[in-house]
């Protein structure tokens, strides 16, 4: 009873901040939440066109806004009833104002919080993900280029499953989502009535059935060959979050407890880790922030993380951390790196 009792030793002072477990969310009601903000996010896109929501009509010469019309003011200067000051008046005001107050609102959450946007909302990476699965189940493996199959077990114990007959579910999704993608496309520059109308009477112009085709091809290309590299190397949107992102050493970042990497090393069968497996962007979620700089924030890493440690005491290794803990994160993968 004695030796039961007796107080334990004073722990050796840590090197980073611990990564705190309480009030951890569920993985898979962060999952759930995540994809209901994806397939809002995807409807939003689909329809904003139709409500005119958000669109620009060639045939009009306009832009529509929130279901209003949206001109840079510039009809009086080109009939001579206005100044060419009062002409760039109007386009600073009606164009320059609102697209830099946009993007600054959209470049500040990135600062803050990375890659949200791609994560969670962006309809682009919600494909990307669904055909990563269907992939997955078809080879083993979320893309072609990868060179080694995924574990043989889900994070949360089950046996992952291979099924060479899924390749009659990829390439027809792959090819679906790309022309959904190219009638959505084609919606935001002429009348959706009109192209919508078109299509399904089987009448469509010649240019809209060469851009409809033409993107069909292009997308369902990358969908099935390129859509990482996509996301990773080429596109701006997603550059521009991770660069402002990486200049906020503060951000919320993916927080390791790397005084307890002997756990993470073998946390499946065969000395595998289910956070490398889950990450739809193919990163290494353990590393320091600048290899993660195309992270999206989607959390499934750490929410594999929580799966298979869910009955280890001491939590899960992987958890969402900013401020000084984002620090010293980084400050202790450079001490781990000095040892």
């Amino acid at each position: 009873m004695t030796e039961l009792s007796a107080p334990r030793s004073t722990p050796r002072p840590q090197r980073f901040i611990p990564i705190a477990v309480a009030g951890r969310a569920a993985p898979h009601s962060r999952q759930g939440k995540r994809l209901a903000f994806q397939v809002g996010f995807f409807v939003l896109f689909v329809l904003a066109p139709v409500f005119d929501l958000l669109r620009y009509d060639l045939n009009a010469d306009h832009a529509w806004l929130l279901g209003m019309e949206w001109r840079l003011g510039l009809d009086d200067f080109l009939a001579g009833k206005a100044t060419a000051l009062e002409a760039a008046g109007n386009i600073m005001l009606r164009l320059f104002v609102p697209l830099f107050a946009g993007a600054g609102l959209f470049i500040w959450a990135a600062w803050k919080w990375g890659r949200l946007y791609c994560g969670w909302l962006c309809p682009h990476f919600s494909v990307v993900e669904t055909i990563n699965k269907l992939m997955a189940r078809a080879s083993g493996k979320p893309s072609v280029w990868e060179k080694f199959p995924l574990p043989r077990w889900n994070s949360d114990g089950s046996p992952r499953r291979v099924d060479a007959r899924w390749w009659a579910v990829v390439v027809p999704a792959a090819v679906a989502f790309a022309f959904l993608w190219a009638v959505v496309l084609l919606t935001y520059l002429l009348p959706p009535a009109e192209v919508y109308g078109n299509l399904f009477s089987g009448s469509l112009t010649r240019n809209q059935f060469i851009f409809i085709t033409a993107a069909t091809v292009v997308l369902s290309l990358e969908f099935l060959f390129a859509r990482h590299l996509f996301c990773r190397f080429v596109c701006a949107v997603g550059l521009f979050q991770s660069l402002a992102w990486m200049s906020n050493k503060d951000a919320m970042v993916v927080g390791f407890k790397r005084d307890r990497a002997s756990d993470c090393a073998s946390c499946l069968p065969e000395r595998q880790s289910a956070c490398d497996a889950v990450c739809p962007m193919r990163l290494k979620p353990r590393n320091i922030k600048r290899h993660m700089f195309t992270c999206t924030q989607c959390a499934q890493c750490v929410d594999a993380c929580g799966e298979t440690q869910r009955d280890n005491p001491d939590g899960p290794l992987l958890a969402w951390v900013s401020g000084e803990a984002a620090r010293q994160n980084e400050a202790g993968f450079r001490a781990i790196r000095e040892r």
